[in-house]
């Protein structure tokens, strides 16, 4: 008996350290990744893009960001300049 719980409480335990382990890896590694800035004419050699951020609810230029892998496997964090959704046609 004494051996079954042991074996649940190992059991649990490796589960809940998997659960905290999983904290989107994405966004650690994007903080270490340096922001570039995006100009027209500028190259990019997207492969594989990993996420892009919401775009604000605002009528105007509004930043944005896209985290990429170029085709050689290295990751990218790309700032740029969209239109907000906030804008209306009434």
């Amino acid at each position: 008996m004494k051996a079954l719980k042991i074996a649940l409480f190992l059991a649990l335990g490796g589960i809940g350290a998997q659960a905290f382990a999983s904290d989107n890896p994405s966004k650690a590694e994007a903080i270490k990744t340096p922001v570039e800035s995006y100009s027209y004419g500028t190259k990019l050699d997207i492969k594989k893009i990993i996420t892009v951020t919401e775009i604000a609810d605002e009528c105007g230029p509004v930043p944005a960001r896209m985290t990429y892998e170029d085709s050689k496997g290295q990751r990218h964090v790309l700032q740029y300049q969209v239109m907000g959704t906030g804008c209306s046609n009434g």
